[in-house]
């Protein structure tokens, strides 16, 4: 039996579901779909230190329009970072496969000319 190594289970996924998973809930799912868990836990950290920071700083008054902004764009910040990343760890992780492949190829060369 043949386990995956972490980049081949990286590659395999899909960089744009990826992406969109971690932009549209904006709670790093896209890491769950790419079995990443180290910054699926980070994503969630920090959108709950985020929510905790709002909720600490708010007290008991109602939240204004502009507090409302601020907390919105920051859920905003964390989304597009967590897009960015997981973009940047597929594309990586298909390079890696990559050039380990050519590799390969270029040591199973056979004959007078290698």
């Amino acid at each position: 039996m043949s386990y995956n190594s972490r980049e081949e289970i990286l590659a395999s996924s899909k960089g744009w579901v990826a992406s969109f998973l971690n932009f549209l809930p904006g709670l790093g799912s896209g890491y769950l779909y790419q079995r990443r868990w180290k910054p699926y836990f980070f994503t969630i950290t920090a959108i709950s230190a985020w929510f905790a920071l709002g909720f600490f700083l708010q007290g008991d008054s109602e939240p204004s329009q502009s507090e409302q902004i601020i907390g919105i764009s920051g859920l905003f910040f964390i989304s597009i970072v967590t897009i960015i990343e997981a973009n940047f760890a597929f594309k990586n992780a298909i390079n890696k496969i990559k050039a380990e492949k050519e590799k390969i190829m270029s040591s199973n060369k056979k004959g007078w000319f290698k």
